[in-house]
């Protein structure tokens, strides 16, 4: 079980690592849109919280 996790997560890793040097534009965008979406998400967790207390 904990060498198939450990093959897993290296396969992880070197995938990441390919379409990093492969298509870096494209890297950064789906970096970009993660880091919207979490954005997104903290806000709205913001606004129930307000919403809440109100």
């Amino acid at each position: 079980m904990v060498q198939t996790k450990k093959v897993v997560l290296w396969v992880l890793v070197i995938f990441v690592a390919y379409t990093i040097i492969h298509s870096p534009a494209r890297s950064a965008e789906l970096v970009q849109i993660g880091f919207e979406g979490i954005s997104d998400a903290a806000q709205s967790v913001g606004t129930f919280m307000t919403q809440l207390i109100n």
